[in-house]
Parts: structure tokens; C-alpha cells; sequence
């Protein structure tokens, strides 16, 4: 007679996850559904100025216009360049920093106090002294993103690298590993999860600061794009350009956190 009490436990039991999923993902938009449905009442009812509180449909006929025109992409693709680019110098720079940092007592001994007081200062107050001594060219975009990336990612070097457990490198030298292998097999291995987590600090860093040098001396990519709006009193625009900025911004981190999910899951503890 247990019987069908048990399977209806067991169905209920396999119906709670579904469940709970679907809850918080009604959560997770509630928010941006009761901020639209404001905005929109908002226009509708004409609580503030048409050109402070831009209607839905004009922001959608001018997002299909900048679609259909190529401003929007091209802009874009010139901003996601620079990032790519400034990243890459940055994180190999900054890795590679970090790992002699670590390595090294002589070097740690010179630079570790220079690169401490550095990494303390803000990369957006910089942004005029570079002008200064770089001008105003693609290369003050790649040394300010460069910037941002390269500081999070050597501590995060420094730290996973400093920190590798003491009797997996004894044991790795007993074994006669060479520097190389120590490094590629022991290091660099150890030092994943730090650095997986420097590099996503250092993305998201890079990419509001590549934005703010962009709104300030640029002739092209999203920051200059939503800077000529704001001169044009076009907020529809420069509200397109924000939403852009969110998105990616976004997307980009939650990239690195699946990344880092399916790098470092051996750490995620078995049910």
C-alpha cells in the first residue's frame, strides 16, 4: 500500500528542481520587465519631458536605423578590437610579470615595490598624462586597456604561482622536473584558479575603461558614438549606447564565469 505514496514523493521530489529554476528565473527578470513597464507608463502618461524619458518606439525605430545604416555594428567592432587587443598585451605582459615575480627573489626585490605603488593608481586618472606623451591615437587605447589588464592579471599570477602547494614543487624537483616542466606541468596548473579569476577582474576593468577613453579622445567605436549623441541631444542614442555597453559588459563576464566553471569543476565537491 506504501507504494503509491512513494511514487508520488519521488515525482514531487524530481518536480522541486524544475521548479525552483523556473522561480528564479521569473525572478531574475522581474526586475528589467518592471523597469520597462514603468518607462513605458512613464512616456505614456508624459511625466517628464519626451526628451528626457525617450518613448519605447522611437528608441526602437532609431536602433533599427542604426542597425540598418552599420553605425551601430562598425562602432562596435572597432571597440571590441581594441579590447581584444589591449587584452592580449596586457594579459601576457601581466602574466608573465607575475610568474618572475613570484619566481624570482632579485626581480621580486627591484619591481615589487614600483609595481605595488602603481597598481594603486586608477587607470582613468592617467588618461591625461598619456595624451600627453602618446596623443590622442589608437595606441592611448591599447596602453590604458593594456593597463587595466595587466595589473590584475600579474597579482593574480604572482598570487597562484606563489602560492602552489610547497610538496607538489618538492616532489615535481625530486622527480627531476625542469623549469619549463615545473612551470607547464606544477605552476601553471596551481595558479588556474587565481588567474582565471584576475583575468575576469581585468576584463571588466578594461572594458569601462576603454569606454571612458573612448568618450574622451576618440573618433570612432561605441564611446565616441554615444559622446557625438550626447552633443547632438540625440538620448535615444545615447540610451542605445548604454543598453550596448550593459550588454556586452555583461556577456563578457558571464563568458569568463562558464569558463571558469568548466575549467576549475574538478574543484566543485561530488553529490
Amino acid at each position: 500500500m506504501p507504494m503509491p505514496a512513494l511514487a508520488s514523493n519521488g515525482a514531487r521530489a524530481l518536480r522541486l528542481p524544475g521548479i525552483t529554476r523556473l522561480g528564479g528565473l521569473a525572478l531574475w527578470w522581474a526586475t528589467p520587465v518592471a523597469f520597462v513597464a514603468l518607462w513605458w507608463l512613464a512616456s505614456a502618461q508624459r511625466w517628464f519631458p519626451p526628451q528626457l524619458v525617450v518613448p519605447p518606439g522611437r528608441l526602437a525605430a532609431t536602433l533599427r536605423t542604426l542597425l540598418d545604416t552599420g553605425e551601430l555594428h562598425d562602432n562596435l567592432l572597432i571597440t571590441l578590437h581594441r579590447l581584444a587587443l589591449g587584452f592580449a598585451i596586457g594579459a601576457i605582459g601581466g602574466a608573465a610579470f607575475g610568474i618572475l615575480l613570484a619566481r624570482s627573489r632579485l626581480f621580486a626585490d627591484y619591481l615589487r615595490p614600483t609595481f605595488d605603488l602603481l597598481r594603486q593608481v586608477p587607470t582613468l586618472t592617467l588618461i591625461p598624462l598619456l595624451i600627453l606623451l602618446i596623443g590622442v591615437d589608437e595606441p592611448l587605447k591599447l596602453v590604458v586597456v593594456g593597463k587595466a589588464v595587466f595589473f590584475p592579471v600579474a597579482l593574480a599570477a604572482y598570487t597562484g604561482v606563489h602560492d602552489a602547494p610547497r610538496d607538489l614543487v618538492e616532489m615535481a624537483r625530486h622527480y627531476g622536473l625542469g623549469r619549463f616542466a615545473l612551470l607547464r606541468d606544477v605552476l601553471l596548473p596551481a595558479a588556474l584558479p587565481p588567474l582565471l579569476t584576475g583575468v575576469r577582474i581585468a576584463l571588466a576593468r578594461a572594458w569601462l575603461a576603454l569606454v571612458a577613453v573612448e568618450l574622451l579622445s576618440a573618433d570612432s567605436g561605441i564611446g565616441q558614438m554615444m559622446e557625438l549623441a550626447r552633443q547632438m541631444l540625440r538620448l535615444d542614442i545615447v540610451l542605445i549606447d548604454v543598453a550596448v555597453i550593459g550588454l556586452i559588459g555583461f556577456s563578457i563576464d558571464r563568458s569568463i564565469a562558464l569558463v571558469q566553471r568548466y575549467a576549475l569543476r574538478w574543484q566543485t565537491p561530488a553529490r
